[in-house]
């Protein structure tokens, strides 16, 4: 039984393709003398997730069918009667007139369905007793079942759109399932987006670390990142907002730093790039990270101390938890942790060590929500998380689509539902 939570649950698209066929069933009862496998085929393939997409390829296998059924009813009143020989050559160069044709025309993507619906005249039904009834079904037959793929795959109840709502996630446990999004989730996600959804992301990744999950998704807002020291726009690839640590406070931290023997990771912002300064290190872990990360084209790391020029976004450090203890005495005793906020966590990647963060006093997630709230213009917010306590919905772990469910039940309540029940 514990296996069966893993198999994915059948989505939308399955129901609406099963239904699209059956229509097709439907019609075809209605209709004697249509060929109902074609009708089926153009419904499936005018089954996609995004609804631009559906209208695209109904377009695309709409002329195909046109171009190709032309160019075949041609055949037909041209070469009624030819020798295997010549009907085998005429064939052939007219294949390559209807290729010629789509790319005059400049819709090449539909050059295969133009082929097929030629081919399938002019090869298969040019012997028929009557061919030209064949071309007019399969004429007939395509477009009927264009019409119910796009009609099923635009089928949807009433429903009311909440866009004065600014829905907020986090990322890992929360959006993500493990490293990547479900299919539903991008799939939906960027449906309500594009359908007009406030949505944005609060994580404690670096924008660098953002590029591959949120890669598919249609994002218009900036997220809120490194734990909410800096807004940033990963359209633009550029920071909006940063909550900077003066360079009086970023000195005195430096120099403890090195007074405990330790070395940190200077993050500071240079023309919107993520510059981290950082020093020789004898420890292999850091030696590793680096090495590892520095690959990213978001993320530069330089090897030296030239940041005391630059306002500090923030330090990190990582060590063992008790090679800490000295500088955490330290910062406590020149009232650092007074003055600047304060983190720790331990490195998952990184097994025995501790990632120590240092901020600006007021680099926050919930300040910098805020911030963006008063940007937006707006007042309600909703968030996301898979923390007790600090979010609006707890997500819990291994809840793929957790989040992108309840964002959906939220912005887009269906009319019927809200009338029966009575909720407002």
């Amino acid at each position: 039984m514990r296996y069966l939570k893993n198999i994915p649950r059948p989505g939308l698209r399955i129901a609406k393709s099963a239904a699209a066929v059956g229509l097709c069933y439907l019609v075809s009862l209605l209709r004697p003398g249509g060929i109902v496998f074609y009708s089926q085929l153009a419904a499936l393939w005018c089954m996609q997730n995004y609804v631009e997409n559906t209208r695209k390829n109904a377009l695309q296998r709409f002329l195909g069918t046109l171009i190709g059924a032309a160019y075949g009813l041609l055949y037909l009143l041209l070469f009624p009667k030819i020798s295997e020989l010549w009907n085998a050559a005429v064939v052939t160069g007219l294949v390559g007139v209807v290729l010629y044709t789509t790319v005059l025309i400049k819709r090449k993507q539909a050059s295969y369905f133009s082929c097929v619906v030629f081919l399938s005249i002019a090869v298969n039904h040019a012997k028929d007793l009557n061919p030209y009834l064949f071309v007019w079904n399969r004429c007939l037959d395509t477009i009927i079942g264009i019409l119910i793929g796009v009609a099923v795959n635009e089928f949807s109840l009433p429903r009311e759109k909440h866009e004065e709502i600014l829905f907020v996630s986090g990322l890992d446990d929360t959006l993500l399932c493990g490293s990547r999004m479900s299919d539903y989730s991008r799939v939906e996600l960027n449906r309500m987006i594009d359908e007009g959804l406030h949505f944005t992301i609060s994580t404690c990744r670096t924008p660098a670390s953002l590029l591959e999950p949120m890669r598919d998704i249609r994002l218009k807002l900036p997220v809120i990142v490194m734990d909410g020291a800096a807004l940033y726009d990963l359209k633009k690839n550029r920071y909006l907002k940063f909550y900077l640590i003066s360079n009086v406070t970023a000195r005195k931290i430096y120099d403890l730093i090195h007074a405990c023997g330790l070395t940190a990771f200077v993050n500071v912002v240079i023309d919107d790039m993520l510059v981290i300064y950082y020093e020789e290190t004898e420890d292999a872990v850091q030696k590793r990270m680096v090495e590892e990360l520095s690959a990213s084209p978001l993320r530069n790391y330089v090897k030296d101390r030239s940041f005391e020029k630059e306002a500090v976004l923030y330090f990190m450090l990582l060590y063992p938890d008790a090679a800490l203890d000295a500088f955490r005495f330290r910062m406590k005793q020149d009232g650092v942790t007074e003055r600047c906020r304060v983190t720790e966590e331990r490195a998952a990647e990184y097994p025995g060590y501790i990632c120590m963060k240092i901020y600006n006093k007021n680099a926050s997630k919930e300040n910098m929500l805020e911030y963006l709230k008063q940007e937006l213009v707006v007042e309600k917010t909703i968030t996301f998380g898979s923390i007790e306590g600090s979010y609006d919905r707890i997500v819990e772990p291994g809840d793929a689509n957790g989040v992108v469910k309840g964002v959906r039940s939220m912005f887009e309540p269906v009319k019927l539902v809200r009338r029966l029940t009575g909720k407002k």
